[in-house]
């Protein structure tokens, strides 16, 4: 069974590699979806796959990459529309 979840990540996670990390994580977790830094200066994480991945993909945020400053990992209501503006495969890293 496939699940969507969503992540806002806060702390020192733009500028560090924090996106092309998360995306390498979870293309290593067969996880789908996109990472995006948003202009509050957060990143926001869609993911989808197996609930095991997703939770291996959870606990990697709080940690992130080596030059990362993770203070808060949120996770948001996901809707399942969110789906649908996906890859079909693979993870994107976005720019606004």
């Amino acid at each position: 069974m496939q699940l969507i979840k969503c992540y806002r990540v806060f702390g020192k996670v733009q500028g560090v590699f924090f996106r092309s990390s998360t995306a390498r994580r979870a293309t290593e977790l067969n996880l789908s979806g996109s990472v995006l830094n948003r202009p509050d200066g957060s990143v926001e994480v869609v993911a989808v796959g197996d609930p095991v991945a997703l939770e291996t993909l959870h606990r990697w945020l709080h940690e992130g990459p080596k030059l990362a400053i993770v203070h808060q990992v949120e996770e948001l209501p996901c809707d399942e529309s969110m789906r649908n503006a996906l890859p079909a495969s693979g993870f994107s890293v976005l720019r606004i």
